[in-house]
């Protein structure tokens, strides 16, 4: 029997103990070939459902939650760099109303001195006006003076020179009588 046995089982081998062909095709073995599949798939599921799996989903949690942080940290300096630039936007708009501020500030005080400069300037031009307006009357006064002077000094030299005696008293009242028109 246990020839018998054996040359069943051996239609998938030669007399030599060689297979005939691919064993896994010989349809006496895939009874024990489904048998170590079965376990060899329950043994790969075992250790990716209890020791590969797990340390995925542990790196995809983790990668996830980086993610998210990284999100939110980036939310927050969006949010914040808003914030920068609102402030400096203010404070660019205050620096330059300041600025107008001191440059009008500056202007005002700039009339308010060129004003006071030209008041000062036009009381000192009327003073020295006032000033040489007493003076050429004074000057007039005195040509007056001299013109009678020169004039009688003149009128008495052409008697003289004319052969005549001059008296001063004629002389005075021809040319005081000249002077009036």
């Amino acid at each position: 029997m246990a020839t018998e046995t054996q040359g069943a089982a051996s239609t998938c081998i030669d007399a030599g103990g060689s297979a005939i062909g691919m064993p896994q095709l010989c349809f006496d073995w895939f009874p024990n070939q489904i048998f170590w599949l079965v376990i060899t798939l329950v043994v790969i599921f075992f250790v990716l459902s209890r020791i590969a799996l797990p340390r995925i989903a542990a790196v995809l949690a983790e990668r996830q939650g980086t993610i998210t942080n990284d999100l939110a940290a980036a939310e927050d300096l969006k949010r914040k760099a808003e914030e920068a630039e609102k402030a400096y936007d203010k404070a660019l708009a205050d620096a330059r109303a300041q600025a107008q501020a001191i440059a009008q500030e500056a202007r005002d005080e700039i009339k308010a001195e060129l004003a006071d400069a030209t008041k000062k300037a036009d009381a000192e031009i009327a003073a020295k006006a006032a000033e040489s307006e007493k003076a050429i009357s004074e000057i007039r006064a005195s040509a007056m003076e001299n013109v009678e002077a020169v004039a009688k000094e003149t009128a008495a030299a052409v008697v003289a020179a004319l052969g005549g005696k001059a008296d001063d008293k004629a002389i005075d009242a021809a040319v005081a009588d000249q002077l009036k028109g």
